[in-house]
């Protein structure tokens, strides 16, 4: 119960920051009354039409990549585990470089992120298709490595054959990840496949519990596991591939979260799901206010920051593990 009310208070107070945090140098107090609608037009739009969608934005996607980290280490039982292992997130990364790449994402606002979905969705029936109604959970790994080695080398064809390097350009800058320049219609847009991903991920706390006695004690208690990964890959597409058409590629959120807060919930991972949930949305935020406070005129990039911070943070977590053994 401690570690719920820290995590929801630092979400809270990171939420707030992001709302006052910018380049736009607005006071708190200006900032607060434009957002309660008793200030002038200029400052009432940045914070109602940038500031606000930019931190909502954070939250979901923290949450998504956090939630979905947290269930696939869970149900492979393997702590490298991350929502990137089954391919979503390239495959959406790769429906979002062809909708770029053909022009198509120029043609209404909501081209990209709709490609994006789209690639996530059809990973997903790769996913099933491969992995078979009974495949364990090796079948789905490896079925999620083919896939997204597959995604990322169409990715690296289409810029390797762009006749346009201005194309190229926006795709790599797309890819990096971010949550700059996103409105309320990229919110609504991600928001009802993340929800449907949190309530089926949300649903895996028991039978990922019971994973930790086996696969065979599972069944013994009751558990389908077929049901069980079946939930498992849509609720990590749904949010993921959603976070990703909205956001870009941002790594290292699934991978080093539930490292970090396993010891803090008894290494359960029903427990974890949540912890993972509300430590993602508070790393983003963070992340999100980094980039603005690092090098507000170069346009730092939100996964290029997480690259930078997750990688170091996920080798001193290695070399504590190796400590303890």
């Amino acid at each position: 119960m401690r570690v719920f009310v820290i995590l929801s208070a630092l979400v809270v107070i990171l939420f707030g920051a992001s709302l006052l945090i910018g380049p736009a140098g607005f006071g708190p107090a200006e900032s607060l009354r434009a957002l309660l609608g008793e200030q002038g037009d200029a400052v009432t739009l940045v914070m109602r039409e940038i500031r606000l969608p930019r931190a909502i934005l954070g939250v979901m996607v923290g949450i998504s990549l956090g939630l979905s980290g947290a269930a696939l280490q869970g149900y492979l039982r393997n702590p490298l585990a991350e929502p990137g292992l089954i391919g979503v997130s390239g495959s959406a990364a790769l429906g979002a470089v062809i909708a770029l790449q053909t022009g198509v994402a120029a043609s209404f606002a909501l081209a990209l992120p709709l490609a994006a979905l789209t690639g996530a969705l059809i990973a997903v029936f790769l996913i099933l298709a491969l992995a078979g109604p009974r495949g364990g959970s090796l079948t789905l790994i490896l079925a999620g490595i083919a896939i997204s080695a597959l995604a990322g080398a169409l990715t690296s064809l289409a810029l390797n054959l762009s006749p346009n390097p201005f194309a190229v350009s926006e795709i790599i800058f797309w890819m990096m990840g971010s949550l700059a320049d996103r409105s309320f219609t990229h919110v609504w847009l991600a928001l009802p496949f993340m929800a449907v991903g949190w309530v089926l991920l949300a649903r895996l706390g028991r039978g990922l519990d019971a994973l930790t006695l086996g696969e065979d004690a599972a069944e013994a208690l009751g558990i389908r596991l077929d049901r069980l990964r079946l939930m498992l890959v849509l609720g990590v597409a749904a949010s993921v591939g959603a976070a990703t058409a909205v956001a870009g590629a941002i790594g290292f959120v699934g991978l080093v979260v539930p490292h970090m807060l396993r010891p803090f919930v008894g290494a359960r991972p029903g427990a974890l799901l949540w912890a993972s949930a509300l430590g993602g949305a508070a790393m983003v935020l963070a992340a999100d206010i980094a980039v603005r406070l690092v090098l507000p005129d170069r346009d730092l990039q939100l996964g290029v920051l997480m690259a930078i911070v997750g990688a170091p943070l996920f080798l001193h977590l290695i070399y504590k593990t190796r400590r303890q053994l």
